[in-house]
């Protein structure tokens, strides 16, 4: 550990901390860029506590940047949090400024405190501690087992494929559940044909689905719960049900107000036009960055809309007659459908802080 102790009155220092599993680096700088000063801690509830301490010791704090708070800078940006700090998410440094400076855990700590000085970051983590979180740990359970399910499935229809002709052919045509019913079903005897270890597998495949079916259904009323007392004005909104309130849900956090407008979060959300001008030339392009997950469930509620919903039925048949794609078509309403759902989610976040909505 380094630093330089303050002289004459506090002055404000900015912390950079590159996090990892085990120890945490942190790199200390004051408002006019000078290093004060490099720490290493562990990741521990001892570690965030004597990182805190040096902090202070150097000055008045002004903000800790840290780097990965959604995975090992977790633990300690609530930590802070919980302490008054302010904290700004720093991304990973460019590889440019890497390839010239060199990589090591102090000069990526000493590059986020600089980054943070220099208001390249900004961006206010999540933080993580209320019903956004509850929702995002049991979507991940519900997408593991989703994806479980769909994969049994396919394997088994394969097992089917290669299976001798007579357990073939009792099987073909089947739809997916009865084919699920009646592979579940079997029942195994001694294993002396090539049928008989199809059956034990097919069985095993089957009640894997039906298990992992169960469980889907578990985690989608678990969902419906907590996105309803999450925000019920989102949910109140047509096509928006518990799987894609959820994405919507884990994309705003906690803190929703982080995300400072509508446009702010149609660009999280990927689905802002991008400038693409040149010359004479005035056109836009897609934004293929953002929250993927959170696009998809745009889009999901869009369509539902598009089949059900007269007033995006009437939208769509006016926009087809100007000329517009379907495609085309669909991009609008995405962006229509983030600011509407970015109203609906502030709306339930100024209710429970006693705000009056903004005008």
């Amino acid at each position: 550990m380094t630093s330089i102790a303050p002289d004459g009155p506090p002055r404000k220092v900015i912390i950079g901390v590159d996090t990892h599993k085990h120890i945490h680096v942190a790199v200390a700088i004051d408002h006019h860029g000078a290093r004060l000063g490099d720490l290493a801690v562990s990741a521990d509830t001892g570690g965030y506590a004597q990182l805190e301490n040096w902090a202070r010791a150097l000055g008045r704090v002004d903000k800790f940047g840290i780097e990965g708070t959604g995975s090992y800078g977790a633990g300690l940006s609530s930590y802070l949090r919980r302490c008054g700090h302010r904290i700004v998410e720093v991304n990973r440094g460019d590889r440019r400024s890497r390839r010239q400076n060199g990589k090591s855990d102090t000069l990526d700590a000493e590059a986020a405190a600089r980054s943070v000085l220099a208001g390249t970051a900004t961006s206010i983590p999540k933080t993580a501690d209320g019903l956004a979180e509850m929702i995002r740990q049991v979507k991940i359970a519900r997408d593991t087992a989703r994806k479980g399910r769909t994969s049994a499935i396919i394997t088994l229809k394969q097992i089917v494929v290669n299976a001798p002709a007579e357990l073939r052919e009792s099987v073909d045509g089947l739809p997916d559940k009865a084919l699920i019913d009646r592979c579940a079903g079997y029942r195994l005897r001694a294993m002396t044909t090539t049928s008989d270890s199809a059956k034990h597998s097919l069985r095993a495949l089957a009640r894997r689905w039906l298990d992992l079916d169960a469980e889907i259904r578990a985690h989608d009323s678990v969902l419906d719960d907590l996105t309803a007392q999450a925000s019920p004005t989102l949910r109140d909104g047509y096509g928006i049900g518990p799987d894609c309130a959820a994405e919507i849900l884990i994309v705003f956090g906690d803190n929703p107000d982080r995300i400072r407008s509508e446009a702010a979060f149609a660009k999280l959300c990927g689905t802002c036009p991008i400038p693409a001008s040149s010359g004479l030339t005035n056109k836009h392009r897609l934004y293929r960055g953002g929250h993927r997950q959170a696009n998809a469930a745009l889009y999901r509620t869009v369509i539902v809309r598009m089949r059900f919903h007269q007033p995006t039925i009437d939208y769509v048949a006016r926009r087809t007659a100007e000329g517009l794609t379907k495609k085309d078509i669909i991009r609008c309403l995405k962006r229509f459908l983030a600011r509407e759902v970015y109203q609906r989610v502030m709306t339930d976040h100024r209710a429970r802080q006693g705000l009056e909505p903004a005008a």
